[in-house]
């Protein structure tokens, strides 16, 4: 069964909803959702829902491979997207790199 739902730190929304960050890298535990669904986003630390994804693919990846074309869709430097993905995942390097387009969003 695919999941439904994803969260983020709330440090990455703005940069959801900007469009800026339009892929997320997790682990085998946060990988099975179907291209072309729409989850549900909200935040990791309140549950504070934020907006809707559609998935455009998952695609395996392992952390050696991440480049920097990675690290710009992620809207930071590949020192950096290194850094966060080796900080929530010590030690697993097989990943996944899930693409998604904004579909939805929290109106002001």
């Amino acid at each position: 069964m695919s999941l439904t739902k994803m969260t983020f730190f709330e440090r990455f929304e703005a940069d959801i909803l900007s469009g800026k960050k339009t892929i997320t890298i997790r682990d085998e535990n946060e990988c099975d959702f179907a291209p072309g669904s729409i989850v549900e986003v909200a935040t990791y630390e309140e549950d504070r829902w934020f907006c809707q994804l559609r998935i455009l693919s998952v695609t395996p990846i392992v952390f050696d491979e991440l480049s920097e074309f990675h690290a710009s869709q992620e809207n930071m430097t590949l020192q950096e997207l290194k850094l966060v993905i080796a900080d929530i995942y010590p030690n697993i390097s097989k990943l996944f790199v899930i693409r998604y387009q904004k579909v939805t969003a929290i109106t002001g």
